[in-house]
């Protein structure tokens, strides 16, 4: 990229990102809050320059879904002042690679997932040790929560039974009935802090209610876990529905970046 064209990317980013800052200030007001959401930058499919251009123009957290792309974009920034959040359904084989750059993971809905993320923080502490690196604090971690309703979880598996229940959208998530329980496990783990609830608005419901019940679960939580107060919800379609629910933190990629650029 030339230094020109360079300089394009950054206007155009700082144009998309101011839009967007806008949104979430009228947002906030409309809805008598008197602090705004955090802003997470989900950065998926652009490359590690654009995280460089964000960083300049003042986003401090950034969030990826890909663990091999998230990975090699946060090597490239270390030198920056971010939080790397990780964002999408990840293996458990995977837990001991996101663990070497991410400040958060937002997608535990599941036991096994759990106990895979504590295992990977012990042996990251213990090979940080090793070799002499600075040690890292314990990895901040939110319960993905299924917000589809009993009725609208049996279509999809009647349209799709051979998928499975997470499967059939692509979000995955544990059910509400389930993240009491897993909060649990995840304060057992020391390496691990419960930072509280994310969840995607299901595909053709109305964002505010289904919002609305995930400030619901996470009131709940807060009452046996105090400190777990992060609400993650909305993206860029539905972040004014999210701001009225009562989200901390917007997760907004396109409105930013732009169209997704084309796959080489």
């Amino acid at each position: 990229m030339t230094e020109q064209e360079s300089e394009t990317r950054r206007a155009d980013l700082s144009e998309r990102l101011g839009r967007v800052r806008r949104r979430i200030a009228e947002a906030t007001a409309a809805a008598g809050r008197s602090e705004e959401p955090e802003l997470i930058v989900v950065t998926k499919f652009f490359p590690a320059d654009d995280v460089r251009h964000l960083a300049a123009l003042g986003v401090r957290q950034v969030g990826e879904n890909r663990d091999q792309e998230a990975g090699a974009k946060a090597e490239e920034s270390t030198d920056l002042p971010l939080r790397w959040h990780f964002i999408g359904q990840l293996q458990t084989n995977k837990a001991k690679s996101v663990v070497k750059y991410a400040d958060v993971v937002q997608s535990v809905d599941r036991p096994q997932l759990v106990a895979a993320l504590g295992k990977a923080m012990r042996r990251e502490h213990e090979r940080r040790a090793e070799n002499g690196l600075p040690a890292r604090g314990a990895l901040e971690v939110l319960v993905q929560v299924d917000l589809r309703t009993p009725e609208q979880a049996a279509a999809d598996e009647q349209d799709r039974p051979e998928q499975g229940r997470a499967a059939t959208l692509g979000r995955g998530g544990a059910s509400p009935a389930d993240v009491a329980a897993l909060a649990s496990l995840i304060e057992a783990e020391e390496q691990l802090t419960l930072g509280g609830v994310m969840a995607v608005a299901p595909l053709g419901s109305d964002p505010v209610a289904a919002f609305g019940r995930l400030v619901e679960i996470s009131h709940a939580l807060q009452r046996e876990h105090p400190g777990a107060v992060v609400v993650s919800a909305g993206m860029s379609q539905d972040l004014e529905a999210a701001v009225a629910a009562g989200a901390t933190h917007l997760r907004i990629g396109s409105d930013v970046l732009g169209p997704r650029p084309a796959l080489r």
